[in-house]
């Protein structure tokens, strides 16, 4: 068994490689091999957000505060709320964040292929963060 203190490790910015807007990472987690599962805390200032990208095995998002937008390429912006659970499939082209009003922080829960749980696209711009 492994437990990792909360606040053992230190908070870090959203690289503004892979976010847009002020973004916070906490308690990342990676599951020892054979297991590939990992993830993290994520909070989205308002107005913040990831870039478009994939999951090889998809992604699970649980919404723990606030209030935020996701998009699947070709679909209409959604709404997510505290206590929604949200499955994006694999391989499945999107992008989350928060609303421009309002912060949200979720936990992301995603399986590695080739020791990588996601692939970083382009950024969403903001004629596409619009709902």
């Amino acid at each position: 068994m492994k437990i990792i203190a909360n606040g053992s490790l230190p908070s870090r910015q959203g690289p503004a490689d892979y976010f847009t807007g002020t973004v916070r990472i906490d308690a990342p987690f990676q599951a020892d091999a054979p297991a590939r599962v990992g993830g993290a805390t994520v909070t989205f200032e308002p107005g913040a957000r990831t870039v478009w990208h994939t999951h090889p095995l998809g992604q699970t998002l649980i919404i723990t505060q606030g209030q935020g937008w996701i998009q699947c390429e070709g679909e209409a912006i959604r709404v997510m709320n505290t206590g929604d659970i949200v499955w994006i499939p694999e391989n499945v082209k999107h992008w989350h964040g928060a609303t421009p009003d309002n912060a949200m922080t979720h936990i992301a829960i995603a399986e590695s292929v080739n020791g990588s749980p996601v692939d970083w696209l382009e950024p969403v711009t903001d004629q596409q963060y619009q709902k």
